[in-house]
Formats: structure tokens, sequence, C-alpha cells
């Protein structure tokens, strides 16, 4: 198998050094595992592209490149510069150093990169390692992730139905703010949302006098609806939500059919 990774925490990051070890074990002694990831950090851009201005690629070592842009860019390089000749089976993004679960999902790059990957066809998979005080100041607070990783990654593709056509499907993976022997299990779950929790902003003063604002997020600790993912997440499960690009609020066709003409 050939397997694409990327990330959004940057190329330097820790978690990127946990997926290739889940990748390579996922790949298989005769498989090959690429990297393209983001030169620099880029969490929080979401699904964003660089479709105004070039990116610079550089080739690090062999089969290992950093790209001076989002996920999503990283994934295109990929695809469209560094495989194409030979495109992945597969495209991994994580390990992110936080939950992309609830409505963290929504601003993600690595979710994002995972995302264009299914656009493009190929499927793919998010992970990410949720973090609190059982596992943040852990020696490795990515071991839960590293430990349950590829086989997560292995029962997710072999249960996976085949697509062609129209939204694929890619998968957000979180797993659990615990120690790898404490986690109980594995669930399908829904997307989850904190209720009156979200972003905001948080007014600093630089020396200079000058105002600035940083994004600031809310309590991580935050139940959501019983079986999605922060709530399972937070009960000691890694929560595991297929998902499609398709935007479209399927519950209201039906009831806005009196808007057509």
């Amino acid at each position: 198998m050939r397997i694409l990774i990327t990330n959004d925490d940057g190329i330097n990051a820790p978690g990127l050094a946990v997926l290739q070890e889940i990748a390579t074990a996922v790949a298989g002694p005769s498989g090959e595992v690429w990297t393209v990831a983001p030169a620099f950090e880029q969490s929080g851009v979401g699904h964003c592209i660089s479709y105004t201005h070039p990116m610079m690629l550089i080739e690090l070592a062999p089969r290992r490149f950093a790209a001076e842009g989002s996920p999503a860019d990283c994934v295109l390089a990929g695809l469209h510069e560094v495989m194409q000749d030979a495109p992945p089976d597969l495209v991994l993004s994580g390990v992110n150093r936080g939950n992309n679960s609830a409505e963290n999902t929504l601003y993600s790059g690595t979710v994002g990169g995972a995302m264009e990957a299914a656009l493009q066809g190929i499927p793919a998979i998010a992970l990410s390692q949720y973090l609190g005080p059982a596992n943040r100041d852990a020696p490795d607070p990515f071991e839960a992730a590293a430990v349950h990783g590829a086989d997560v990654v292995r029962r997710i593709l072999q249960a996976s139905p085949p697509e062609t056509g129209g939204y694929r499907l890619f998968y957000n993976v979180n797993f659990p703010p615990l120690l790898a022997a404490d986690v109980k299990g594995m669930r399908v779950a829904t997307q989850g949302y904190r209720e009156g929790l979200g972003f905001s902003t948080e007014p600093h003063s630089s020396p200079s006098g000058r105002r600035f604002l940083w994004i600031k997020g809310g309590d991580q600790r935050r139940m959501t609806a019983k079986g999605s993912d922060a709530r399972l997440n937070l009960e000691g499960f890694i929560s595991v939500t297929p998902m499609r690009a398709d935007l479209t609020a399927h519950d209201m066709l039906a009831p806005l059919a009196a808007l057509n003409t």
C-alpha cells in the first residue's frame, strides 16, 4: 500500500512522527509512506487552499517534502506533483495535538487535509489526540494514538464500502485524553456540538501600545450529546465519525419545498 501523510502542526511536529509509525505499520513491508506536510504550523486553517499565490515545495529527504502552504495544499502537492506517476491508496492526516471533535472539526486543518483527499477521490482519515490531565504531561502524550492508531486505520479500511463518484467518504478519528492502557474501545460517533461554547477573542497590548487580538478557544471538557464524538472521547473511547464534504441541510429540503417555482 502507498500512503501519503500530512498534518497541520507542521513538518517537525511530534504527532507527524507518530503518524509515520502508524502509516508504516499499515502500509506493510512492501508498502511506501510519503510525507508532504506544511513547512510551518497551519492549525485552524480548515480546508483553506493557496488559490491566489504559489507555494514553495522542498524535498527534505527521500519521500519527505515540506510545502509552504496548508494541509489541503500539501495533499494537492502530493497527488499532483510528488506522487503524480503513482497516486497513493490512502491519505492520513495528523496526528493532531489536541482534539478535532465537535465544532473543532470545522476549523481543523487536519480534517481539511483529509477532506481534500476525499474530494480528489482518495480514501482518507484524519487522526487527532485529545489532551487532558491524564495524558497532557505524560512522557508521550500521543501514546493512545501510537498504540491504537494502526489497528483503528485497518478496521476502518476493512469496514468502509467501495465508492465511485460524488462526495466521497472520509473519516475523523479522535483518541481520548488517556494513556493507551486506559482506552475503553472504539465507537462510531456523530459530530458533537458544545452548547454555548465557541471561539472568541482576547485583547492584548504590545510593548509599543498597539492593540492585538488573540483567538481564544473554550473549555474542551464540555460534554456533547450522547453518542457524539467529544462525549465519547471524554468517556474514554476512540471516536470514528464518517463524513462527507456535502454541506447541504438535507433535512430542510422538504420543509423549504414551497420556495420552488
